[in-house]
């Protein structure tokens, strides 16, 4: 095999993804499935009650508002390093870089979250059939899979959960007007669900504010559209259409199934009915998939239950792609090993493929053989960190648009200005909520302490401040590797189109 042939690749398959196919990515790294099932009934019980289809509303306000000043940044820089290449053109190469890390931390361990989840759901559903294999080696098997399919060119990827995607989103439309068709037992009552006394019921450092930190977190990954703006037809138009349509989807999916829930069961009678039905929240699963079966026919819940697993995979495979495509950057620009930039012949970033799959399976086998549990430990732990580790990267974002714009021309005052102020508070607020809530939504309660009450908000164990400061050490990790880094180099920031 001559030299020429064995030689890897170090740019990415151009061309390859429309509007649809970066939206898929970017629906199934949410997983609405999971949300559905296991946020809502949550957030329900835990935060504002029936308002909780008002909670996602009002956060996917502000994503819209956020997607205003970072879609204008897409327009100006296509970079598969995204994030870290805006932070970059508008704050500085070192704050790129900074931002860089706790970029890779997130996309790291929201893959990790879910790699634990889908271990425990896949064991659990499998076992009746073919015995306890333990979570591990279903999240191995999944692992192998995702791998393989994370190799191929990505549009290969992009149609694959598009058929995975497209069936979830049927089934929870089709369950959702169904429920909505026969109008419950109370009929349709939007007060309960959208009056914005009760949604921010409770404040934000009470019922409000657990609701509105697990709406923040069902959102992650609709960032991911920029990722993929070096593969896209016409990225300059591309990826601004796909966030808008990335996050209304999300947006109006959860709204549209939370609030038929509501009316399923009746809002005077909701709450009590939740824990019911969800055995008081030991199987939140239980309430979606019971008003499916009323609603539809068993066989709707029966197909719910597989599209979990589904739709955990799907995101597993989203994440991987997102993880890969950062390291590819980084590997690019220098900040990271030259190897990490390799792609092989049908352009996808091998380097970052190899590095995000090494790492999980790393941390996989290290909370196994530590008997960590896969939910309480690794989908809690992991999951609370990515939601905030992304946070504070989409705050400077913001920040970093004001800054571009006020330099360069190409945004109107609302794209250049006011929406990036506005996110910027609006992120803010999502990071106090979260860090707020850290205790709740990753299991680091102190001791002797209730985390569902308002005044236990920031009553955090040792380990789980330490879980908290893990973006902020990054950040610094990554801040003093680009002011001591010479290797560094223009790619890391530019616009690669």
């Amino acid at each position: 095999m001559s030299s020429t042939k064995e030689k890897k690749s170090e740019g990415l398959r151009k061309g390859r993804l429309g509007i649809a196919g970066i939206a898929f990515f970017v629906v199934a790294a949410s997983a609405p499935m999971a949300g559905m099932t296991g946020t809502v009934p949550v957030a329900s019980v835990l935060g504002n009650g029936t308002a909780v289809p008002g909670a996602f509303v009002a956060v996917g306000l502000i994503l819209l508002v956020f997607s205003v000043g970072f879609t204008a940044m897409s327009h100006k820089v296509t970079n598969a390093g995204a994030f870290f290449a805006y932070v970059g053109k508008g704050l500085g190469t070192n704050m790129g870089v900074g931002s860089a890390f706790v970029s890779i931390l997130s996309y790291l361990t929201v893959q990790l979250a879910v790699y634990g989840f889908f271990g425990a759901i896949a064991n659990a559903f499998f076992t009746p059939i073919v015995g306890d294999w333990g979570w591990l080696t279903w999240c191995a098997i999944a692992w192998a899979a995702v791998t393989a399919l994370s190799l191929l060119t990505v549009d290969v990827g992009a149609k694959f959960l598009g058929i995975l995607t497209s069936l979830e989103i049927l089934s929870l439309v089709v369950t959702g007007v169904a429920i909505l068709a026969k109008g419950g037992p109370e009929g349709y009552n939007f007060q309960a669900s959208f009056d914005p006394s009760l949604i921010f019921a409770g404040g934000f450092a009470g019922t409000a504010g657990i609701a509105l930190s697990f709406a923040f977190a069902s959102f992650i990954g609709f960032e991911s559209t920029a990722i993929y703006g070096e593969e896209a037809k016409d990225p300059k138009n591309t990826v601004r259409r796909a966030t808008y349509v990335a996050v209304s989807v999300i947006a109006g999916l959860f709204t549209l199934v939370s609030f038929a829930m509501v009316t399923g069961l009746g809002a005077s009678t909701y709450i009590d009915q939740t824990l019911a039905l969800s055995e008081g929240l030991v199987n939140p699963a239980g309430v979606l998939f019971s008003l499916a079966s009323d609603a539809v026919g068993p066989w709707m819940a029966d197909a719910m239950n597989v599209f979990l697993i589904t739709s955990m995979f799907a995101g597993l495979l989203a994440f991987q792609n997102a993880a890969s495509r950062y390291f590819f950057a980084m590997g690019r620009g220098g900040v990271l090993p030259r190897a990490l930039a390799a792609t092989n012949r049908r352009g996808a970033p091998q380097g970052g493929v190899i590095a995000t799959s090494v790492i999980a399976m790393i941390v996989m086998v290290l909370f196994f053989v530590n008997a960590l549990d896969p939910v309480l430990h690794l989908f809690y732990w992991t999951s609370t960190i990515a939601v905030l580790a992304i946070t504070l990267v989409e705050i400077f974002v913001s920040i970093a648009v004001i800054a571009y714009f006020r330099k360069n021309k190409g945004a109107s005052l609302w794209q250049g200005t006011i929406a990036p102020a506005l996110a910027t508070l609006g992120m803010a607020l999502a990071m106090y909520l979260i860090i707020a809530r850290f205790n709740l939504l990753a299991g680091t309660v102190a001791d002797n302490v209730d985390p569902t009450l308002p005044e236990s908000a920031f009553a955090l164990s040792p380990f789980g401040w330490f879980l908290v400061a893990l973006p902020f050490i990054f950040f610094v990790i990554g801040l003093v590797s680009g002011v001591v880094n010479k290797k560094e180099n223009s790619s890391l920031v530019s616009d690669m189109s």
